[in-house]
């Protein structure tokens, strides 16, 4: 049952905490700053994937061959998911870049709102799941992707707490429905902690789905977000980013390498 309070506090950490700290800055004046969390981010989620769930995934018993198909149905799922908007990766919000109109999220969002709850919430339940998949191989793996996950969902959350604001949303109740759709996560993490119990061999794949998702978000959503903030003058231009945003990127990847050190040693 301790693992299970781990998993469980992970994962309320990973996506609860963030949405509550996301909604605290999101009006504020850090929300600038936390747009240069989205080039730690993007190294965090490449360097847990590549460095940690892999690897891990091989040394739990996973064949070459399976992992390597795990990860390329994993991929292509994820975005097979997002065609059919059942998941969303959107961190777009006004001046963030991309080259819209002021208003342009007030005149789009409309009724997206509600269809952004409901992919916050399958993607938290997912969330929930990796997370207990990785604590389930190892309580410092556990804790590395939940730390990955949250860097990732604080960004996240602000653009989604932006866009429930302009559909219409107040922001008591944008912050309620963002909190409700982050429990998900915590019965993911329970479905997750006691199913993988029960069948310890799928623990490998889930690890590899799990290294999926990150290197999706990372290269599909993160990534292209970097290129647009690195031709907005609000994030100091294209110069200002030629350096900023690797360097954010390598303390990303240097944190996780360094964690996986740890779980090594440990």
């Amino acid at each position: 049952m301790t693992l299970l309070f781990y998993t469980v506090l992970a994962a309320t950490a990973a996506t609860v905490v963030s949405i509550l700290l996301a909604a605290a800055v999101s009006l504020g004046p850090l929300s600038r700053v936390v747009d240069r969390l989205v080039s730690f981010s993007a190294g965090m989620l490449l360097g847990t994937a590549l460095l940690h769930l892999l690897p891990e995934s091989v040394h739990l018993g996973g064949e070459i061959h399976g992992v390597s198909v795990a990860l390329l149905a994993g991929l292509v799922g994820f975005f097979i998911l997002e065609r059919l908007a059942i998941l969303r990766h959107d961190h777009h919000h006004e001046h963030d870049g991309h080259d819209h109109p002021h208003g342009h999220d007030a005149q789009t969002a409309g009724k997206g709102g509600w269809a952004l709850l409901v992919g916050s919430t399958i993607h938290a339940l997912a969330d929930g799941i990796l997370i207990a998949a990785a604590f389930y191989a190892d309580v410092m793996l556990g804790v590395l992707a939940a730390l990955a996950i949250a860097t990732h969902e604080i960004p996240q959350q602000i653009g989604n707490f932006l866009v429930l604001l302009n559909s219409g949303f107040t922001k008591s109740r944008a912050l309620f429905f963002n909190v409700l759709t982050g429990c998900g996560a915590l019965t993911g993490a329970v479905l997750g902690y006691f199913y993988l119990g029960r069948a310890g061999d799928w623990v490998p794949y889930v690890l590899v789905v799990a290294a999926a998702n990150f290197i999706y978000i990372a290269l599909s959503d993160l990534i292209p977000q970097l290129h647009a903030q690195a031709h907005s003058h609000d994030h100091g231009g294209p110069s200002r980013a030629a350096w900023m945003q690797p360097a954010l990127m390598l303390v990303g990847i240097a944190v996780a390498g360094f964690a996986a050190s740890v779980l090594h040693a440990h």
